[in-house]
């Protein structure tokens, strides 16, 4: 515990802030949270505890507070920010429509978060944060910011945040408090982004997470504001604490810390050839709230310095401030480098060494001299008793007056010094500020250098191609001179075509090199990407176990807590130097690759040069030996001559595209080098940045481990027993998912099982097939993901077994399902119990697939990887069975449709599609032509309104037929553009021929359903078909249309939006067909109520006769219905096998 001595004072002001860009400038009168009466009060208590001298320094204080400089020039514009600021009640300051205004800040939000890739504009941010002061709210910012299409692209989102941090620095007070309910809405900006191509997805991530930080401290701490000033916070609150105190300064760091992560994440991911100035953008209020936070830290260190006695228990901030100051300063340093974020703030400079915070830097000042006595006022003072003053007293006020003019030369002298050193630190700053740019001058005259040496360079390989075509040219001119005979004609093509032979061998080797090259330049590139994500893993975990470790230091109260999770923090930093060298020995074994690469690539150049050499002196001791044949033979073969020199001009071609070739392999090696050499620079630097993090932190623990002593194994047993408890919980969980698995699975066989269950009626041998295949994928990947769990491997987590576990029973289920309903198809009855038979093996083995994985038979059994596999191998054979059982009902001649296709199998699928989507429009013209159609006067008015209403309803559900085929054709393009991979289309059909069959099979029953739809809706209208006819055509469209869903179901991602459009335009042709069949129902109950017969005034005799008629009619009627049954089945069954016909 801290001792105290006297309350804690404001600070006085400090030379380092006092010129400052974003110190607050305000009137005394008009400070904001700062009232004169508060402080003259303040003052007056404050008195009681500490000498005059310092409430008068205090004082002084207050009243010069016109020598802080403003951060920013906005709310000098506005005087409703400033009367805002000063605590006056709201008055706008000008008549606005606020319609108008909430209108235009749409506007400027949407303008502000536009997706182009520049900063947000200052004046549509301003707006946004002036409309926060003019109406106290910032409810219409939030608003607008969820209406915008933020989320949908990754610039716009980060420029959002930039407007959101913004607004809670520079907004009214209550937009940190409205803030803290849209933290779901910024959790969801960290979620919903990827890693888009632009590179905005890991500072998203990094912003949001930021950003939470900061409205959490704001919680905890509400008497702060967006800049962190300190006036204001001593002006709302006083501490009297120091332990307060101290938890406050220990949360700044922590915030000052994930500032400094933040802006270093930012600056790692600048491009070199892209527009910058969006990330730049952000880098600006991260400046202005490290600057408040410093200078906020700052003043409260020197309090509490002044405060305490104990200077050790101070010692840890005193630590963490200097190493937070060399971070700022460097920080800052970078700032100033980027002129566009200088033409925007000024970045402030610090100094080499941080401030001393037990001195305060200046000394009070003495208070005014008394105002002299005025005549009247000495006239009415009453006059001593005594006329003269004694010789003692007159030598008295002379000592006095000597002391006084004494202490106030040393305030003099004092006060001279400070501008001294004052002057001292901006001459200082000033040789800083020109010795960066000398180095900036020295660097730019460096790359001027390069660029006339490359220049140079270029200059000399043309000249090397001058010569090189110089000598081409002579060499053609002596070609005219020769003469040679056949023999030697002969032997010189023997000799150039084994040249050739070489050439192309040497080529062919060259070639091969190179791809090896590449690829191993590739590998090595991959291993870097790997490290790099495990250097920021290991970064984020540095992180969390600096803050674990100052919890344990700041808070007492949950030491035992944070004891436990420190035994944790020192086997994971074990693990982090041991991957530490384990990196250092792969990117060693890195480094010697690239030599042996470089070796490689010198020996090559070497041998093709020397092989070059060689050419040219077989070539020059041919021509000599064709002008020694030449002096000897006078005969000429013209025939020949210009076969040779076609063939050595090809020769010559050729030599000169692989010289190309093998150049621009070089180049891209020089380059690869080059980028790997700069990789590994930069991975090196960063393992000393983490190693010497490391160090710290261990030696932290270590500290740490020495203080908690005998405890350490009352913790570890703890901590053990929390697992246990943990794993149990887990094992729990998994049981009772496996355990409701296990009962879907039970009631999809009881359903099997029952004779009153039909199945899934709409279900096709295609579409079993499909879903066998899907069950049979699931099952594996439930394996894998468990055996993942029970090693604790990444993937493995317990919501991984839960997801797969769930998709393993839902695919058994309606698998099971799906064969109950396919047994219409069978020919026999043994047929049917055949397939039923092996569904319920099927079921009974993914049962016991759940079963086995119980926590309760693993450790009963033992070998958990082993069951895992064993089981899935058994339920992967039953649903092979299953799906033999199942192909035996898909006749021969449509099972090789797609195997004896001609052409694409992906223009069958859209053939399929097109032509459904034109038997919908056909139909469409033929209804609209049926209701053109004149009407008869044989029709009554009824008669032709019930007709208009049936070709209404008809029409209603064929128009949403023509969206269901759009939305399922996009819903199949969607599928297999996911799908299909690297693979073509084609090859994505082929290796789901099951799937592919099933959804042209639900193509044709669509538009067939649809084709029996209008002719019964014309028969009835013409009077050849019933109604009944016209109920059953509808029932037969919404069975096609269901098949048609489930089909694309099977192959498609979980929510998908395709496949929600395909699910509502489904539903929607559903409710169309119930429309069609509740009309016509309600037709005929109007032709049964038209011929009722009043049989309570009908005679007995005759009433008896009636009713024995309609019991014989209803033993017809059954016995037709049961022929009926079995012969609609015969049909099914023949239709669908005669369906290729």
């Amino acid at each position: 515990m801290i001792r105290t001595t006297s309350p804690v004072p404001p600070p006085p002001s400090s030379p380092h802030f006092s010129n400052s860009p974003f110190s607050p400038s305000f009137p005394p009168s008009t400070t904001p949270g700062h009232h004169p009466d508060c402080s003259s009060s303040y003052h007056s208590s404050l008195a009681l505890h500490v000498p005059l001298q310092v409430v008068l320094s205090l004082q002084q204080l207050t009243t010069n507070s016109d020598r802080f400089g403003r951060h920013h020039a906005d709310y000098d514009d506005y005087p409703s920010v400033r009367a805002a600021a000063s605590g006056a009640s709201h008055q706008p300051t000008r008549p606005v429509d606020k319609d108008k205004t909430e209108s235009e800040l749409s506007v400027n939000i949407k303008k502000a978060t536009s997706p182009e890739e520049t900063a947000p504009k200052q004046k549509h941010v301003r707006k946004c944060i002036v409309y926060t002061w003019d109406y106290h709210s910032s409810l219409s910012v939030w608003n607008g910011l969820r209406t915008q299409p933020i989320l949908a692209d990754e610039v716009q989102t980060f420029k959002a945040l930039i407007v959101v941090h913004k607004l809670l620095q520079e907004g009214h007070p209550v937009t940190i408090k409205e803030a803290h309910a849209q933290t779901g809405w910024l959790e969801t900006c960290g979620r919903t982004v990827g890693d888009g191509g632009k590179g905005y997805g890991g500072i998203i991530k990094a912003y949001t997470s930021f950003l939470l930080s900061k409205l959490r401290f704001h919680r905890h701490h509400p008497e702060f504001n967006g800049l962190f000033e300190y006036e204001e916070y001593i002006s709302l609150k006083n501490i009297d604490d120091p332990n307060e105190g101290y938890e406050t300064i220990t949360d700044l760091m922590t915030l000052q810390d994930q500032i400094e992560s933040f802006q270093k994440l930012i600056f790692a991911q600048f491009r070199g050839s892209a527009n910058n100035e969006c990330r730049i953008s952000a880098l600006v209020p991260l400046v202005k709230e490290s600057f408040g936070i410093y200078k906020f830290i700052t003043s409260m260190l020197r309090a509490m310095h002044r405060r305490t006695d104990g200077m050790d228990a101070l010692l840890p901030l005193r630590e963490r401030y200097n190493a937070q100051h060399y971070n700022l300063r460097r920080f800052y340093y970078e700032c100033s480098n980027l002129k566009y974020l200088t033409g925007l703030i000024n970045v402030p400079k610090l100094g080499q060494e941080p401030p001393n915070l037990i001195d305060n830097g200046t000394a009070p000042e003495l208070p005014e001299r008394p105002p002299t006595e005025t005549p009247q006022a000495r006239r009415e003072t009453p006059r001593p008793s005594s006329p003269q003053a004694t010789q003692g007293e007159i030598d008295e006020q002379r000592r006095m007056l000597e002391e006084y003019e004494r202490k106030q030369a040393a305030l003099v002298a004092q006060r001279e010094g400070d501008q001294r050193r004052q002057e001292e630190d901006k001459r200082r700053q000033e040789a800083e500020y020109a010795e960066q740019q000398r180095l900036q001058q020295e660097r730019e005259r460096q790359a001027q250098e390069e660029l006339l040496r490359e220049q140079m360079n270029q200059q000399y390989n043309q000249q090397q191609q001058g010569q090189v075509g110089q000598l081409q040219q002579e060499m053609l001119a002596m070609r005219g001179q020769y003469e040679r005979d056949q023999m030697l004609l002969e032997q010189y093509d023997r000799r150039v075509k084994s040249l050739e032979s070489e050439l192309g061998m040497i080529g062919a080797n060259v070639g091969a090199q190179m791809s090896a090259k590449d690829e191993l330049i590739a590998q090595l590139q991959k291993q870097i990407d790997i490290w790099r994500n495990k250097y920021e893993a290991l970064a984020k975990l540095y992180s969390q176990l600096r803050g674990e470790h100052l919890d344990l230091l700041n808070k007492s109260k949950g030491f035992q807590l944070k004891a436990n999770s420190a035994q944790e923090a020192i086997d994971k930093m074990e693990r982090m130097e041991r991957d530490v060298k384990t990196k250092n020995l792969e990117l060693a074994d890195m480094i010697r690759e690239r030599d042996r690469a470089r070796y490689d690539l010198d020996r090559l150049k070497s041998s093709h040069r020397e092989e070059i050499d060689r050419l040219k002196r077989d070539l020059s001791f041919a021509n000599e030996r064709a002008e020694d044949a030449s002096r000897h033979k006078s005969s000429e073969v013209s025939g020949v001559m210009a076969k040779y020199n076609r063939q050595l001009t090809e020769l010559e071609d050729s030599l000169r595209s692989k010289q190309m070739q093998i150049d621009e392999l070089l180049h891209k090696i020089d380059a690869k080098d080059g980028e790997v050499s700069r990789v590994i620079e930069e991975k090196e630097q960063e393992l000393l940045i983490m190693q010497e993090g490391m160090d710290s932190t261990l030696k932290e623990l270590s500290d740490l481990r020495l203080t908690s002593g005998d405890t350490s194994q009352a913790f570890d047993a703890q901590v053990d027993t929390l697992i246990l408890d943990h794993r149990k919980e887990l094992n729990a969980i998994i049981d009772s998912i496996l355990q409701a698995c296990m009962q879907k699975v039970d009631d999809a066989i009881y359903e099997l099982e029952s004779p009153t269950q039909t199945g899934n009626t709409t279900a096709t041998p295609e579409y079993t097939l499909s879903m066998i295949e899907k069950a049979m994928t699931n099952a594996t990947e439930f394996a894998s993901t468990f055996n993942l769990y029970l090693g604790r491997k990444s993937g493995g987590g317990h919501v991984d077994v839960i997801k797969a576990a769930n998709e393993l029973a839902q695919a058994l289920s309606e698998t099971l399902v799906s064969s109950k309903g396919i047994t219409r198809f069978a020919e026999t009855d043994e047929a049917s119990d055949r397939l039923l038979k092996v569904a319920k093996e099927a079921g009974d083995s993914g049962y016991r697939f759940f079963l086995n994985l119980q926590s309760f038979r693993l450790l009963a059994g033992g070998k958990s990887e082993e069951a895992a596999l064993r089981n899935n191998a058994e339920t992967r054979g039953a649903l092979s069975k299953l799906s033999d059982s199942v192909e035996r009902f898909i006749p021969k001649a449509k099972a090789s449709t797609l195997s004896k296709a001609n052409g694409d199998i992906g223009d069958i699928v859209s053939q399929e599609m097109q032509n459904a989507a034109k038997a919908i429009e056909q139909a469409t013209e033929r209804l609209q032509a049926l209701m053109a159609r004149p009407k008869g006067s044989k029709y009554t008015s009824l008669d032709v309104q019930v007709h208009d209403a049936i070709l209404e309803a008809t029409l209603a559900i064929t128009n949403a037929i023509g969206r269901l085929i759009q939305a399922a054709t996009e819903s199949q393009e969607e599928i297999v553009s996911e799908g299909k991979g690297s693979s073509t289309t084609q090859q994505f059909y082929k290796r789901n021929n099951r799937w592919t069959e099933g959804l042209i099979s639900a193509a044709k029953a669509v538009a067939y359903a649809t084709g029996l739809l209008i002719e019964s809706a014309d028969g009835v209208i013409s009077g050849t078909h019933s109604l009944e006819q016209l109920i059953v055509a509808s029932n037969e469209v919404s069975a096609a249309t269901a098949q048609l869903v489930a089909a694309s179901r099977v192959k498609a991602s979980l929510m998908s939006k395709t496949q929600q459009r395909l699910e509502l335009a489904s539903k929607a042709v559903t409710d169309a067909c119930k429309a069609l069949v509740k009309q016509v129902k309600l037709i005929s109950n109007q032709q049964v109520d038209d011929e009722a017969v009043d049989y309570k005034a009908m005679p007995s005799h005759e009433f008896k006769v009636r009713e024995m008629e309609q019991q014989v009619e209803i033993l017809k009627l059954e016995k037709e219905l049961g022929a009926a049954r079995r012969r609609l089945g015969e049909m099914r069954r023949a239709g669908y096998h005669q369906e290729t016909d």
